[in-house]
C-alpha cells in the first residue's frame, strides 16, 4: 500500500459528497469493530471499509471505462446499469490510485454490494458494515441486525441479503444474479 489511512481519508473527503464521506467513515469504523470481534486482519479490513465506495460518485461512463481497462467482468445487467459496477470500479481505483494489491481487500471492495458465495471474513465484514453502519437509518430492523452482526456474521449476512432482495422485488428493480447466488449459498450453509 503506497498511501496511509490518513491520506486515503483526505483523498476521499475531497472526492465524495459529505453524506457519502460520513457513510464511508461509518463503514470503516464498523468494519474495524467487527474485525476485532471475529479476529480478521484489522488493517486490511479498515482499508477495505474505507475504500468500499471510492467509485460510488463517478460518472457511469467512467465506471465502465475503469472496469474495461482493468479487465473486470461486466454482465449485461451491469452494462445496462453501470451504477451496479461501483464496487468493481472501486477495486480498480484501490489498485491504481492507492497501490492496494491484496486480493482480500480488493474482493471486499468489489463484492460489497452484491456479495458472492464463499466470501472470506473481510468480504463478509465490509458487506455487513455497509448495511449497518451508524449513519444508516432507513433499513428495517437495524437495531436487531446491528446486535446480530456481533453474534453471528453469516446469519446477519443472510438476513441482509433477504431484505435486499425483497426490497428489489417489491420496488420492481432488476436483481443482480450474484445477490441471489449469494443468498442461496448462505441459506444452504446456515441450514447445514
Amino acid at each position: 500500500m503506497k498511501y496511509s489511512l490518513e491520506e486515503i481519508q483526505k483523498s476521499l473527503q475531497k472526492k465524495l459528497k459529505n453524506s457519502r464521506y460520513i457513510h464511508t467513515l461509518g463503514v470503516e469504523y464498523t468494519s474495524v469493530c467487527l474485525a476485532m470481534k471475529y479476529g480478521a486482519d484489522l488493517e486490511a479490513t479498515e482499508v477495505a471499509g474505507l475504500l468500499h465506495d471510492c467509485a460510488k460518485q463517478l460518472p457511469e461512463k467512467k465506471i465502465l471505462q475503469l472496469c474495461r481497462k482493468y479487465g473486470e467482468k461486466i454482465s449485461k445487467m451491469e452494462y445496462d446499469n453501470p451504477f451496479l459496477l461501483h464496487g468493481k470500479a472501486g477495486a480498480c481505483i484501490a489498485r491504481e490510485k492507492f497501490g492496494i494489491n491484496d486480493e482480500k481487500i480488493l474482493n471486499a471492495i468489489r463484492y460489497h454490494t452484491t456479495g458472492r458465495p464463499e466470501m472470506d471474513i473481510i468480504e463478509k465484514i465490509v458487506f455487513v458494515a455497509d448495511y449497518i453502519e451508524p449513519s444508516r437509518k432507513k433499513a428495517d430492523n437495524l437495531k436487531e441486525l446491528r446486535q446480530m452482526a456481533f453474534e453471528d456474521l453469516d446469519k446477519t449476512l443472510l438476513m441482509i441479503l433477504e431484505q435486499t432482495l425483497s426490497y428489489l422485488e417489491t420496488s420492481g428493480r432488476e436483481i443482480d444474479r450474484h445477490t441471489i447466488m449469494t443468498r442461496d449459498y448462505y441459506k444452504k450453509i446456515i441450514k447445514e
